[in-house]
């Protein structure tokens, strides 16, 4: 695998300019011309996954299971659903109908918002970095994508692969650091999306601020699990530890933390031991040649060892470590309180601290004491609890008995809210992220018959004529409805339509029997 070159800086004004020459060029208002990049998009993937699993094995020790199930395959069919799509999603919409406005024909035009900037992250640099650019070439965008430095063999296997497949007149690759970094956030965007951490996203925000460009950001957190004592106990542990140890916990939505009742506390720990040691049969346990991913770089292992090292809760399982390789052994920690090092910041590896409260009522109030996180999860069998506490937290996300996979669902937004991030992608959402939704009336010179008010001198006729287009009000509430009062209403409401149904019943049947009579 070649070394990543880095853009040189004096060139990145000279993409910056020829790329908005291939967006005024007017290329990609054609969906067929949409259409042919997704599909050359979906066939780089295809032709090249061999390459890209060993991108991925070589930047972040991804088994090759892994490389394929989160991202070459997860990549493949977002942008093949995108390609499927796309003639759909651009179509203009009309909105309903509407008495005072129909007759102007209003409509939406679905329009690109011109040259658009992705800065990708490492621990997904393939899904989080092509899915994107499908999204963006859908909605008729030119694109400069950013891969992050710290996976060298994708971003400089991408750099190679791009050229081959896409127009070059509308996809560029630049590679490099901070110093191209910050030159191509000193340029003028028509939008900006930052997959990464919350540091730089400030950067990132206030350079867009410069030129008001609008901003998605997809950025991380605390994301916590509340545990129901009264949950699949086996499965939970199973899927927790699996999004927990998948690419050695540096996934934006990995469990960052369990909120468990004190009293189940014991349980809980010996389940996700008995998971621990199923997934890691054989001697050599997660170490084994092509088991487990390794931590990015050197700067990221020693951050995660110094916040095990620093815990004062106890180790279950695990907590080797490894500098040379930048092994850290999946590890769950117990008895963890507020203000522990493990608690002190996002973890993003793969050490997962077990939290003990009295009970769902203390989850929720030390979820809601903390930043939004990009997820939140529940293991319950109750649809009540489940439902309080999605009723009663914010999030990105609220996911139930499951973790990490909801990123890649059909149909669903990916995004956070608050600190963890905000602007959503992923499907129609990324789509719907890179468009520009243009309003439109077409008036005809007979409306003024009706709207011919408006023009001066103004009198107190016209006046008069305008507020005829006033809505109607319903009756003024006598105050604001209870919960009892409302209950009883859908009760009355309910045994009128059963005595309703009783009564059709009845008549039906004494029809029938005078017949036969």
């Amino acid at each position: 695998m070649p070394e990543l070159v880095y853009t040189p800086l004096e060139d990145i004004d000279k993409i910056h300019a020829e790329l908005r020459t291939g967006f005024q060029s007017g290329k990609l208002k054609p969906i067929a011309y949409r259409k042919y990049q997704l599909l050359q998009l979906a066939y780089l993937v295809k032709d090249n996954s061999k390459r890209l699993e060993e991108a991925l094995a070589k930047d972040l020790g991804r088994p090759p299971l892994e490389g394929h199930f989160l991202e070459i395959s997860a990549t493949l069919t977002e942008v093949t659903n995108t390609y499927c799509n796309v003639a759909k999603w651009a179509k203009p919409e009309k909105p309903g109908f509407s008495l005072n406005w129909t007759v102007m024909r209003p409509i939406v035009y679905k329009v690109p918002k011109g040259v658009v900037l992705i800065i990708s992250p490492f621990n997904y640099p393939m899904y989080l970095a092509l899915g994107p650019l499908a999204a963006a070439l859908a909605a008729g965008n030119a694109a400069v994508l950013k891969p992050s430095e710290s996976s060298p063999a994708m971003s400089s296997l991408l750099a190679e692969l791009i050229p081959k497949y896409l127009d070059s007149d509308l996809v560029r690759v630049v590679n490099g650091a901070v110093p191209e970094s910050t030159k191509l956030l000193d340029l003028q965007w028509d939008h900006i999306m930052y997959t990464g951490g919350y540091r730089v996203a400030k950067i990132v925000a206030a350079a867009a601020a410069k030129y008001l460009t609008p901003l998605t950001l997809e950025l991380g957190g605390k994301s916590p699990v509340i545990i129901d004592p009264d949950c699949d106990l086996a499965m939970a542990a199973r899927r927790i530890l699996w999004g927990k140890v998948v690419n050695a916990g540096q996934t934006c939505v990995a469990p960052d933390y369990i909120l468990v009742p004190r009293s189940f506390q014991d349980k809980f720990v010996a389940a996700l031991k008995s998971a621990y040691e199923s997934f890691y049969p054989g001697p050599e346990g997660p170490s084994a040649p092509e088991a487990y991913s390794r931590i990015i770089t050197p700067q990221a292992f020693k951050r995660i060892k110094g916040l095990l090292d620093n815990t004062k809760g106890s180790v279950v399982f695990g907590g080797e470590t490894d500098e040379a390789s930048k092994f850290i052994a999946p590890t769950a920690v117990r008895d963890v309180k507020e203000g522990d090092s493990l608690m002190s910041e996002e973890i993003f590896g793969p050490v997962l601290p077990i939290v003990p409260v009295e009970n769902v009522d203390e989850a929720i109030a030390f979820v809601n004491a903390h930043d939004h996180p990009l997820a939140l999860y529940v293991f319950s069998q109750n649809p009540e609890f489940k439902a309080k506490v999605f009723n009663n937290t914010q999030s990105g996300a609220a996911v139930a008995n499951e973790t990490v996979i909801h990123t890649a669902a059909e149909g669903l937004p990916f995004g956070g809210v608050g600190t963890s991030g905000y602007g959503a992608h992923t499907g129609k959402y990324g789509f719907d992220t890179f468009t520009h939704f243009r309003a439109s009336l077409d008036s005809s010179s007979w409306i003024d018959k009706i709207l011919g008010f408006r023009y001066p001198p103004y009198t107190k006729a016209k006046l008069k004529a305008s507020l005829k287009l006033l809505p109607r009000l319903p009756a003024r509430p006598a105050g604001p409805p209870s919960a009892t009062a409302r209950s009883k209403w859908w009760g009355k409401w309910f045994f009128l339509a059963f005595v309703v149904a009783i009564a059709g019943g009845l008549t039906k049947r004494l029809k029938t029997s005078s017949r036969s009579s």
